[in-house]
């Protein structure tokens, strides 16, 4: 009897060493990196004079051509547009030319030190998984390269511009609500409802998950819309399947943007088309048909979607981490994997008492109503969202729900989403970061000094791969590429529009296979799984596509100018 608590001694004995050993471990960690990013400080080179040199000299240049063109443009699209309207254009496009040219100005000063921070967040997240805390560090890190001494305030600024911007407000406002209607949905019984319906009609797996790509594939007016309503409603129905949540998470995924980007009326071809259309591609007014003419080629998208279907019918094998996955449920164990708990949008449902006998419309009526108000709002799925919570409160409370219980579900539903948002942030904040030294200037100007005609488009595909991969923002890299990569295919005499689609093809590898990914973090948060481990299994399946795209840009380049 007394060889018991001898061994439990021994056994706290040894956790407390461990544990001592660990936090021994990591405060080395840390001052062997404050130690480096300090150093790293000292040697880089000072650009500041160079920053204020381009920016006065930029602006100086530009400002009578554009004031000019985004005069006579504005007055064509919007005649009844103010003097108000029209100057504030002009400034906009003014300041974005300007940061444009110290990006790449500042690019070809640094050099080698702007593919810093992405290294180090690449090789920091593959070494702990934690991905908060390698978008912070390789953000300081950024700035530190950028502004040395002064990057405390710059790191400051750039999340206080973060969260300042319009895109973040209408991320927070749209994610937030969203999780709000999903807790509703699960709280008045609609989801236990929709999945036992579902499990009637797909007695499988397999059928289930052609199930859950239809109902990404009918939602893909919006990438955000599909990966949240898609993976709120299906998931649920594949966990009785046994279904790990890394498949659920890579079908969801791989059917919402690419399915959105081969879309005429998604809204990634209504803002593709007017960046098209301001970069010189087509007319005012023509957004939608100039973007028409690049889905042909977008090689990626395509392929990605053949994948997918071959995945699901069993053609192509599960392998890699996914094979994992499949081997960690078949032996007992849990369909999320560890962390998922943190970012699942429906943490915390097991203890919500449901209806003894829900209703299935108060599964279909909330996600029609929000899609049927988002097109009617124009794609604009802020007024959507905001319209579909403001039906669901008459909807619910006129079947007996108290006010009182809306508000607070409402506000589960957002609390939820808040690591999910965090997530963003940073990202953002790294993206920010990464074009304010000049990230994607540099690995342009270093790939396409001695590309012939014929390998343009593959190029083109396989840099804004690697930029996008970093980046996380596939929105906001093509504001950046699309710029860059026209007028060098104007100026090799190639098809500016398939260079455009290699372009649009890069930034959904990007938003698939990038950990931090606008994409990557709604899909793991509307599935309940940890975004390290979709990601990790999303990979390789989109390698495939990716290949598959590559080597369709290399041929027909080779076709058209070889």
């Amino acid at each position: 009897m007394s060889a018991a608590p001898e061994k439990q001694a021994a056994e706290r004995k040894k956790g407390t060493i461990i544990i001592y050993n660990n936090t021994k471990r990591n405060i080395l960690l840390y001052v062997a990196m404050v130690v480096s990013f300090a150093i790293v400080g000292i040697i880089v080179p000072d650009v500041s004079g160079l920053r204020e040199e381009v920016s006065h000299q930029t602006r100086e240049e530009v400002r009578e051509e554009i004031t000019a063109g985004v005069t006579a443009r504005m007055l064509y699209e919007y005649p009844d547009a103010s003097h108000e309207d029209i100057s504030a254009a002009v400034v906009y496009a003014i300041e974005g030319e300007v940061s444009n040219a110290v990006s790449s100005a500042v690019a070809g000063a640094f050099g080698f030190w702007v593919l810093l921070p992405a290294l180090f967040l690449i090789v920091y997240i593959f070494a702990t998984r934690r991905i908060i805390e390698a978008l912070t560090l390789a953000t300081v890190l950024g700035f530190i390269v950028g502004y040395r001494g002064g990057f405390f305030g710059s790191f400051s600024g750039a999340l206080l511009n973060t969260l300042m911007g319009e895109d973040m407000a209408w991320l927070i406002i749209v994610c937030g609500l969203m999780g709000g209607i999903v807790a509703l949905i699960e709280r008045s019984g609609g989801g236990m409802a929709f999945g036992t319906l579902a499990a009637k009609i797909a007695k499988t797996s397999r059928p289930t998950l052609f199930s859950t790509m239809l109902c990404s594939l009918l939602l893909s007016i919006d990438d955000y819309l599909s990966v949240l309503a898609s993976g709120s409603a299906m998931t649920p129905v594949n966990d009785r399947h046994r279904t790990p949540r890394e498949m659920t998470a890579y079908v969801v995924d791989s059917a919402s943007a690419p399915a959105c980007v081969l879309n005429p009326i998604s809204t990634w071809s209504l803002f593709i088309g007017g960046l098209l259309v301001a970069n010189g591609l087509g007319q005012p007014g023509q957004q939608v048909l100039t973007y028409v003419r690049l889905v042909p080629f977008n090689f990626y998208a395509i392929a990605t979607l053949f994948v997918l279907t071959l995945v699901i019918a069993g053609v192509i094998p599960k392998f890699g981490p996914m094979r994992g996955a499949f081997r960690r449920v078949a032996q007992g164990g849990p369909l999320a994997p560890p962390g998922s708990e943190r970012i699942d949008i429906r943490s915390g449902q097991e203890k919500i008492e449901t209806p003894k006998n829900p209703k299935l419309y108060n599964f279909f009526v909330p996600i029609i109503v929000l899609v049927a108000t988002t097109i009617f709002f124009e794609f604009d799925m802020q007024k959507g969202v905001i319209s579909a919570v403001g039906f669901c409160f008459i909807f619910f409370v006129f079947q007996g729900m108290k006010p009182v219980d809306f508000v607070d579900e409402i506000l589960r539903g957002l609390k939820n989403m808040l690591m999910p948002i965090l997530l963003v942030v940073l990202a953002f904040s790294f993206a920010d970061m990464s074009k304010e030294i000049g990230f994607v200037y540099y690995v342009v100007d270093v790939a396409t000094q001695n590309v012939t005609p014929s390998m343009l488009f593959v190029t083109i595909f396989l840099v804004f791969v690697f930029t996008e991969f970093i980046m996380g923002i596939s929105w906001g890299m093509y504001v950046i590429a699309l710029p860059i990569a026209i007028p060098v295919a104007v100026g090799l005499g190639v098809d500016p529009y398939i260079a455009a689609a290699a372009v649009v093809s890069a930034g959904v590898f990007g938003s698939h296979s990038c950990f931090y990914s606008d994409s990557t973090i709604l899909t793991s948060a509307a599935t309940g799984c940890d975004n390290f481990r979709h990601a990790i299994t999303q990979i390789p399946f989109g390698l495939i596509g990716a290949t598959v795209a590559a080597v369709g840009y290399t041929i027909l380049g080779i076709v058209m100018y070889g």
